[in-house]
């Protein structure tokens, strides 16, 4: 089997950080999103991977970031979308990458638990034709949503529904055999201009062709959103082995479920996790709170963070409050102006959001 990940797209909902970083470059636990979902496919036993980028600036970044695959142990192909046309247009070009291959696609911008091992081997051992991930969801209007009949299989498929004939959505993760192509070659485009994947899946199971639906219990989430990227970033940080490479000093408190990577430190604070400090890091005379991730070369002095995401090279000092529920960019300066009268002083970007106490 191969591997095929959409890395397109432009992150508006996550602006400012993407204004200048591709959406998928953006930690979850001190980790990109995209690298997470490399390792989730090699871990499954695939060792091909095509990486669908757009023609921009954000597809530059990720061809630097990637490389050719050799820190994961697999072998990346980068396919050009001249525009974003839908995922199954995302397929009918990767026909020549992908040949007559089993294949599996995620999306590069969503984080699932347990990995997709388990449903590599089921698909890559069964007689389907293609197997659809499903989930249930809160707001099914805001997906594509799947119909399933009494007897497991599929009875149709729509993308973001006005009244959703169900809770089930497809949570970014399907798996083909060839006949994909005979589907994306077969639909026209959507309202949106779009080559959508639930026609083409659609059309499969139209065409008599066999498409497992599997409903995922664990959790799943899609990082589009600042709220989402905060969530996924808990859910990881639960879920990873904790260990102290770095140094703390004796006055610090840092309970047993924080990270701190190698050349970190940790001077006369408090860390309470679950919680990761990033190489190169220190915090000094500060608190950090449970569910943070601070990343690679970032100071955090006299200050106190709780529930938040910090990017590299980032500095947050002399706060006189708590900062918390925030995703803050790379190379931030936070400070206290030590300049009068008092006020607040602030540089931001588009789309930047900021609550004052």
């Amino acid at each position: 089997m191969k591997g095929l990940i959409l890395s397109g797209g432009k992150g508006s909902r996550l602006y400012p950080l993407t204004y200048t970083s591709a959406k998928q470059l953006v930690p979850v636990a001190n980790k990109p999103v995209l690298y997470r979902v490399i390792e989730a496919i090699r871990d499954a036993g695939i060792r091909e991977i095509g990486i669908v980028v757009g023609v921009d600036d954000n597809a530059r970044q990720v061809r630097e970031a990637v490389g050719r695959g050799g820190r994961w142990g697999v072998d990346v192909t980068f396919i050009p979308q001249e525009a974003p046309l839908g995922l199954a247009h995302a397929v009918k070009i990767s026909q020549g990458f992908l040949g007559e291959d089993r294949f599996v696609m995620f999306l590069g911008d969503n984080v699932i638990q347990g990995g997709i091992s388990p449903l590599i081997r089921q698909f890559e051992h069964s007689a389907w034709n293609s197997q659809i991930v499903l989930t249930r969801v809160e707001k099914p209007e805001q997906y594509g949503v799947a119909q399933v009949a009494e007897d497991g299989s599929i009875v149709r498929l729509i993308e973001k529904p006005k009244e959703p004939p169900s809770d089930l959505a497809l949570v970014g993760i399907y798996m083909f055999d060839r006949h994909v192509f005979d589907a994306v070659h077969a639909i026209k485009p959507s309202w949106r201009g779009e080559l959508e994947i639930t026609d083409a899946i659609q059309w499969l199971v139209d065409n008599g062709y066999a498409v497992h639906p599997y409903v995922h219990r664990g959790w799943w989430i899609d990082t589009g959103a600042p709220i989402d990227m905060l969530a996924a970033n808990d859910k990881v940080l639960e879920e990873l082995g904790h260990e102290i490479k770095g140094f703390v000093d004796k006055e610090s408190k840092v309970s047993d479920n924080v990270t701190v990577e190698m050349g970190a430190e940790i001077i006369n604070s408090v860390v309470r996790g679950p919680a990761i400090i990033g190489e190169g890091t220190r915090i000094v005379n500060s608190y950090v709170g449970p569910f943070t991730s601070i990343y690679h070369h970032c100071l955090v002095e006299d200050s106190e963070i709780e529930h938040c995401i910090v990017l590299e090279h980032s500095r947050i000092v002399d706060i006189p409050v708590r900062v918390a529920d925030s995703l803050i960019g790379r190379q931030v300066e936070l400070s206290r102006s030590p300049y009068k009268p008092k006020a607040y002083k602030l540089t931001l970007g588009d789309h930047s959001k900021v609550g004052i106490l």
